[in-house]
């Protein structure tokens, strides 16, 4: 159970990143020429990508907890630390996906 978590937190964790990059990715391959009915997709994942990202702090959180209980090794811990970075990053894009895609159509 140990080192299943630290794993299903990075899992978590890309999955947030994934879920708050959905909303500029898809203007940012249309910038490309890449546009397309299957841009439609993306607004399934953007209406779930807040409970996405909750889910990963609470995964991550878990993760840490366990990994200061057991003085987990090195390893466990940058997968913590690289899943910690990729929360963030998700969490930010969610939070700061209009003026991102504002900045992005103002290239257009």
């Amino acid at each position: 159970m140990v080192d299943i978590l630290p794993k299903s937190g990075l899992a978590g964790s890309a999955a947030a990143f994934f879920a708050g990059i959905c909303c500029v990715l898809p203007i940012g391959l249309m910038l490309l020429g890449l546009g397309g009915s299957w841009l439609a997709v993306f607004g399934k994942v953007a209406a779930i990508s807040p409970y996405v990202a909750a889910v990963s702090v609470l995964l991550l959180s878990a993760g840490w907890l366990i990994a200061v209980r057991n003085n987990a090794d090195t390893r466990t811990r940058l997968i913590l630390v690289v899943s910690t970075a990729l929360t963030v990053t998700g969490i930010f894009l969610i939070l700061k996906e209009a003026a991102i895609n504002d900045y992005l159509i103002s290239l257009m």
